[in-house]
């Protein structure tokens, strides 16, 4: 099976997919027409061209992901706002420009409370143990079974609203239309409904990947580096997300290329969480998904260039 260089993420009713610095977002409106919008996107990495650069590309898409998921994210909702506003026009340049400011704190709001719920709060947990567990290595473990259990538990939380199950369900179109194409498949509704729902390349699972790596970065530099100081101890973690977040982009970039026990056995686990943040789609939601891949994506080439190379 050959790697598809094409991914994305579900929004409100529909599916986003990027390519390259093309990406594309389908909406199936309030009406029943699909609504889709293409648009350029430079991403960090490209532009700054660190495509060939171990873990600094891993922290800069995951930076990239974020504003574009947001971005496209918001531009889904609005077909659903209460006041159903007909086609406004577009703020003039200075007010996208304001946007693109409100976008980049949105973002870096959310890393925030993404580092201080995942990161900070399990150590702080671990903490209240000091007085019963003098083991700094027996703390670590804690810390680290602590952060699994809020992360599952948060995901199994919001996995019971509503409007939650219908975007895990756009979710688990995205992968199965990606799964069909790299099986070489003709991409129809039908045919992807065949398919997995679960893909080693997706988001999930790269952050259960960042939440196994953090244990591990947590535990050998607090072992080589011991200290005391609770403030110190907090920083440190913080500075750390960002080489957690690049060595865990590696991993699962490695594990969704290959096909092997190893590969397997590293996609298992995000396997697992994908089965909470992965719904069964119908085809009209797989209709959806299809149409953002087809905007920007020509899977009929890949699946030749593909043929001629098997």
């Amino acid at each position: 099976m050959r790697y598809a260089k094409i991914g994305g993420q579900a929004v409100i009713e529909g599916v986003m997919m990027r390519h390259k610095d093309q990406y594309a977002v389908a909406v199936r409106k309030p009406d029943g027409t699909i609504e889709i919008k293409t648009d350029h996107y430079e991403g960090l990495v490209a532009r700054y061209h660190m495509t060939g650069v171990p873990i600094i590309r891993g922290i800069l898409a995951f930076v990239d992901s974020l504003y574009l998921g947001m971005k496209t994210l918001t531009w889904s909702a609005d077909f659903y706002e209460e006041d159903d506003k007909e086609e406004e026009q577009k703020e003039e340049a200075e007010q996208k420009a304001s946007d693109k400011w409100l976008m980049g704190l949105t973002v870096a709001f959310s890393i925030v409370l993404a580092i201080g719920l995942f990161m900070i709060l399990p150590f702080l947990i671990s903490d209240l143990f000091k007085n019963f567990i003098t083991s700094s290595l027996a703390l670590g473990i804690i810390e680290g079974i602590v952060r699994v259990l809020i992360f599952v538990g948060y995901i199994a939380a919001i996995s019971r609203m509503k409007d939650i199950q219908r975007l895990f369900m756009y979710h688990g179109a995205e992968h199965k239309t990606i799964n069909c194409i790299e099986h070489g498949e003709e991409l129809t509704p039908a045919n992807a409904l065949k398919y997995s729902r679960f893909h080693k390349r997706c988001g999930t699972s790269f952050l259960f990947i960042v939440l196994f790596v953090s244990i591990l970065f947590f535990l050998l530099f607090f072992q080589i580096f011991p200290v005391d100081n609770m403030i110190f101890k907090v920083v440190c973690r913080i500075l750390m997300v960002p080489l957690i977040a690049g060595v865990s982009y590696e991993i699962i970039q490695w594990a969704g290329r290959k096909d092997s026990g190893l590969s397997d056995i590293v996609s298992k686990p995000g396997f697992w969480m994908q089965k909470m943040t992965t719904k069964e789609p119908d085809e009209e939601m797989l209709e959806v998904a299809i149409a953002s891949i087809e905007a920007i994506y020509d899977w009929k080439a890949f699946q030749e260039e593909a043929g001629h190379e098997g």
